[in-house]
């Protein structure tokens, strides 16, 4: 008998499903604007651009090396007791008399500081009471929280703080004093970005509403120039309204740091300018700043350490053309209960 073949039965075109990904990038509206970010997103990290730092620490060199924050006059001393290090827990006790600036005063303070978490407060002989409190989300993102609380008028502050380093840039948020029911108070917010491998370009802007019908805001611009390096950077910040301020600072040794700090106001009503040059050596046991200004103004500032819970400081600033001279004198002495192990100091003989 003939066997007689079956034809196949004929295929039918069938349809391949796409996937869920093809599918929402070929019906979501908004998905070329997701590929173009993240093309720009690949473009940028291709640069390799650096962190620009925050606008906060935009002279943070050069205020390190001048010793404007670091002058005083009259006596102090400052006796710190460690009570931990890991976590850090340590106390302090200032005094300080004598000062032709300020008056006598006696402050207690305590730090407490982890990896995520840093608190510091205070309180005075008035009864004024201060303090900080920084969380850090990340690495990358810190929430920052400071209150004075004082008796007299006025003095009362409290200011929250947001701050977010991208990879190349950097973003500040901060709001003083602010009421959520009127909208008074003072808001801020800065961006740093990274345009060149040396170059950073930033806004700052300032909104204050003291009262409800009350409101100014302003803008300041900011530029930041730094070596290849690192020997050297060179800012530059103006607000606009004819003032203007530019320092440069540079690394000449190890041991050796200079800065420059110009300040220029160009008003219709004020007009100077106030140049501030300066120095720092950082010998084996000992720190010494020296400072001169267009205003005839010369300061110094020795700080000696003896041993590693011993110092001694001494300042001194003459103005010649007001013909007047400061002098402070003040000590250094840190203790604590801790054994060197401990400290992670090499053990004592």
């Amino acid at each position: 008998m003939a066997t007689t073949s079956i034809p196949p039965l004929p295929v039918k075109d069938t349809l391949i499903d796409p996937s869920p990904s093809l599918r929402y990038s070929y019906f979501t509206p908004i998905s070329p604007l997701f590929n173009a970010y993240d093309r720009f997103s690949l473009w940028r990290a291709d640069l390799g651009l650096p962190q620009p730092g925050t606008v906060e620490n935009l002279q943070k060199e050069v205020k390190s090396t001048h010793l404007t924050n670091f002058a005083f006059d009259g006596a102090r001393a400052d006796l710190t007791k460690s009570l931990s290090m890991s976590p850090l827990f340590q106390v302090t006790h200032s005094f300080a008399l004598g000062s032709q600036t300020a008056p006598s005063s006696y402050n207690f303070g305590a730090i407490f500081g982890s990896t995520q978490v840093f608190l510091q407060g205070g309180v005075d002989h008035d009864g004024n009471v201060s303090g900080r409190f920084n969380y850090g989300w990340t690495p990358s993102t810190v929430t920052k929280l400071q209150a004075q609380l004082s008796s007299q008028p006025g003095h009362n502050m409290i200011q929250l703080e947001h701050d977010y380093q991208g990879q190349d840039y950097s973003i500040n948020g901060k709001a003083m004093n602010p009421s959520p029911t009127d909208g008074t108070g003072i808001y801020v917010g800065s961006y740093l970005q990274s345009i060149t491998k040396n170059i950073a370009l930033g806004v700052e802007t300032i909104f204050q509403r003291p009262t409800p019908d009350v409101s100014e805001i302003s803008s300041s611009y900011l530029a930041k120039i730094t070596s290849s390096d690192k020997s050297w950077i060179a800012t530059a910040q103006t607000q606009g309204l004819g003032i203007l301020q530019t320092t440069y600072w540079q690394k000449l040794s190890d041991k050796v740091e200079v800065a420059a700090d110009l300040q220029l106001i160009a008003m219709p009503n004020r007009r100077e300018a106030i140049t501030t040059i300066g120095a720092k050596y950082d010998l084996r046991l000992a720190t010494f700043r020296a400072q001169f200004d267009t205003t005839g103004k010369v300061a110094a500032l020795l700080e000696q350490r003896f041993t590693p819970t011993f110092a001694f400081l001494i300042s001194g600033e003459i103005d010649h053309f007001k013909n007047q001279a400061k002098i402070g004198l003040g000590v250094m002495i840190e203790s604590s209960s801790l054994t060197p192990e401990e400290m992670g100091m090499p053990p004592q003989p």
